[in-house]
């Protein structure tokens, strides 16, 4: 298979996909829209999960497992929350199947239907707060702070690898308080939670901030959520954390007794963020050879490249780098010598190059005679050659350093594709030309947002925390607006 890849000048949208499969990230399924995350892609998925799991038990969570299924009934239990998700849900109806009687495969045994249908999980609030009922008495049982790691389905007609298929893996907090300021100190210090994990660990900046009212999670009082850009001038949101009021709780009477000796209803958050961050990470900081993966997160860190002619150079080599390999696994560096003879160098730079590992290590005879190696730098492809003694160290320097570097970059595009207007000429102007966020004044209704979004495809993707207040008039409708908003076209 060709490993060249589309430019993003060309067609994003195809260089994003030739990354995702020539990258060996994912592959598309025989279930249409869903897709088989490869060992590579699903390494790196297990490497985020294992940051966030960390930071989520430091915060004083704990996980849990609840059931794939939700009787149909629970959903409709809250309204908002059945609307929101109703053309997304995915209905099981019966429980066997039976051979075909005309001799054509298998059919579905009409007495085999279900008392009640099933929804496979789009989102776990119903079936929780159905749980949290028996869990919850007292004052004492709270607060209640739960994660679970699982899959999710919601029915998608138009999907892309990552960003948006039927099924994908996701964490969900869903967290029970005895006060609504408990809980949104939870909503908040979640997306906190979230914020730095995107930024220390993925090294992609974010805007955190609150969803409009039309664009809350559905059943929320409030959304919050960080919003990261790509670099085709999109948005991507990047988690969402939702403070539930007592929607919930009262939708399945989960009440406890406070320390008045009076029965209450339990206040609520959930948060999640899922494997879209998979495609996010690979549109902040990949290049046109491949994917860019920041150190922290990269399945292979270094991977060490031999060139030699004859037995006796492969042998010296072959010494060498094993050294200096286990010197670098001592230091928790992922790393791995590449001695594999099928295959040579030069396919194996690009190889390597393609799949985004940060740092390459080439030792070659004359090196060794040197006592020197060559370096290079994934991210800036920068060539280096430098002293074999104390590689280890120096190795380990340039991972955090290109970590940081990332970051940094990431950001400074970022902050120069904010782009204050005042005019609906302007703000049509910057979106076709230049794209990322508009700040803008909005009247704060639905109607205009639903106008803005109908004639332009760009959505408020959030009001900023701590936005600066000023006087303006709303750039569709002309009428008064105390603060600027977030506009972009997004995926």
């Amino acid at each position: 298979m060709s490993k060249e890849v589309t430019s993003r000048a060309t067609d994003y949208a195809q260089w994003y996909n030739d990354l995702v499969i020539k990258g060996g990230l994912a592959d598309y399924s025989a279930v249409r829209g869903c897709m088989v995350i490869k060992p590579y892609g699903y390494t790196l998925w297990e490497n985020m999960q294992a940051a966030m799991d960390k930071m989520f038990k430091d915060t004083g969570h704990v996980n849990a497992y609840f059931p794939l299924f939700i009787p149909k009934s629970f959903l409709s239990r809250e309204a908002a929350h059945v609307e929101g998700f109703a053309k997304e849900c995915a209905v099981v109806t019966h429980y066997r199947l039976k051979n075909d009687p005309d001799g054509k495969g298998v059919v579905v045994d009409p007495e085999a239907k279900l008392e009640e249908e099933l929804i496979v999980r789009p989102t776990s609030e119903t079936i929780i707060w159905n749980t949290y009922k028996d869990w919850i008495q007292s004052y004492r049982d709270l607060p209640l702070l739960i994660n679970q790691w699982a899959n999710v389905v919601r029915w998608e007609m138009r999907t892309r690898l990552f960003l948006r298929t039927a099924e994908f893996l996701w964490q969900e907090g869903h967290t029970a308080h005895a006060t609504s300021e408990e809980a949104v100190e939870e909503a908040r210090k979640m997306l906190d939670v979230y914020a730095t994990f995107s930024e220390e660990v993925m090294a992609i900046p974010v805007i955190k901030g609150t969803k409009t009212e039309s664009e809350r999670f559905a059943g929320a009082v409030d959304t919050y959520c960080i919003e990261a850009l790509m670099q085709d001038g999109k948005a991507l949101q990047a988690g969402t954390s939702h403070f539930l009021g007592q929607n919930f709780a009262k939708a399945f009477d989960v009440r406890f007794l406070n320390k008045e000796n009076q029965q209450e209803y339990v206040w609520a958050t959930s948060w999640g963020t899922s494997t879209r961050m998979v495609g996010a990470l690979i549109m902040v900081h990949s290049d046109d050879e491949g994917l860019v993966l920041p150190p922290k997160i990269a399945p292979l860190q270094v991977v060490i490249i031999p060139i030699y002619k004859g037995q006796e150079q492969k042998e010296l080599i072959d010494a060498k780098a094993r050294e200096i390999l286990e010197n670098l696994k001592s230091k928790g560096i992922r790393a791995k010598y590449d001695d594999n003879d099928n295959s040579r160098p030069g396919w194996k730079f690009a190889e390597y190059e393609m799949k985004g590992v940060p740092v390459r290590l080439v030792l070659g005879a004359r090196d060794l005679e040197n006592n020197k190696i060559e370096v290079v730098r994934r991210d800036t492809r920068e060539k280096k050659t430098v002293n074999l003694d104390g590689i280890a160290q120096y190795v380990d320097g340039q991972l955090v350093e290109m970590q940081f570097e990332m970051l940094q970059r990431a950001r400074k595009f970022m902050e120069e594709h904010i782009t204050p207007v005042d005019t609906w000429e302007d703000f049509i102007k910057t979106l076709d030309e230049k794209g990322g966020f508009v700040a803008a004044h909005w009247d704060g209704t639905v109607e205009t947002e639903a106008a803005i979004k109908e004639q332009t495809k760009a959505t408020i993707r959030c009001i900023p925390l701590e936005n600066k207040q000023e006087d303006g008039v709303c750039i569709f409708s002309g009428k008064p607006s105390k603060e600027r908003v977030l506009f972009a076209r997004a995926y």
